[in-house]
């Protein structure tokens, strides 16, 4: 019997479903069963989402919801729930609204008081700070940082004093350059550099940033990257 079984009566309901960031055993009971019942699923890539539910064997109408084109698509998906349909968002890794889309459907769901149930599990932030050896009572997630160069610096000086454990979201070919940039900002701080998470090459390596850019420079990286950075707990030069 399920946590919680979708509504068959009246409104439906916007499930807000984690997938596996990677490793496809990494959903848990109650999104699999979420997934199986309910009426449709919006997800970011239909041939993403392809892959996990052929590896569960369920079968259900998919409905594309992708950046740019979320918010039209929210308007399609909410007549859907308007109309007593169950609906799953589920993103291509991860939890939906987190760095990922989603944001302006639940907002939408939310204005137009739809219930959003949120199927909690895998997420790259949790997933790099559990094992990156860095503190965790306080973290600052800062997403993707801007793709200009001057817009990331101006982002970073105003961190400097923050003593909170900062975690990105990279594309691996941004790596290096945005490590050279935290080198000549905030200096050398514990960096880590969470690559590949679940999967099969999952891959930390620590150090300063200097450090990992020398070893990222050899070794290029590949996939997407968690990058956390150790907060302001000491003074400069010291």
């Amino acid at each position: 019997m399920p946590a919680q079984s979708p509504s068959r009566k009246g409104r439906g309901r916007l499930f807000v479903v984690a997938t596996p960031i990677g490793n496809l055993e990494d959903l848990t009971f109650r999104a699999l069963n979420t997934l199986r019942q309910v009426d449709i699923i919006a997800c970011e890539d239909t041939r993403q989402t392809l892959k996990l539910l052929n590896r569960y064997g369920i079968k259900k109408k998919l409905i594309s919801y992708f950046q740019p084109h979320e918010r039209p698509q929210a308007e399609k998906i909410l007549e859907h729930i308007e109309k007593g349909k169950d609906v799953a968002l589920v993103t291509d890794a991860g939890t939906p609204g987190v760095s990922d889309p989603g944001f302006p459907l639940i907002r939408k769901a939310l204005d137009a008081e739809i219930e959003v149930i949120p199927i909690p599990g895998a997420s790259a932030l949790t997933t790099a700070l559990c094992a990156a050896g860095l503190p965790t009572h306080r973290v600052l997630f800062l997403g993707f940082p801007p793709p200009k160069l001057q817009a990331s610096k101006t982002m970073l000086l105003s961190l400097f004093d923050e003593k909170a454990t900062l975690v990105f979201y990279l594309p691996a070919r941004r790596l290096i350059r945005f490590l050279a940039l935290v080198q000549d900002i905030l200096g050398d701080r514990r960096v880590v550099v969470a690559r590949e998470l679940t999967k099969i090459h999952e891959d930390f390596q620590r150090g300063t940033p200097r450090e990992l850019q020398s070893h990222f420079t050899v070794r290029p990286p590949k996939g997407e990257i968690t990058l956390l950075v150790e907060g302001a707990c000491r003074k400069p030069g010291k």
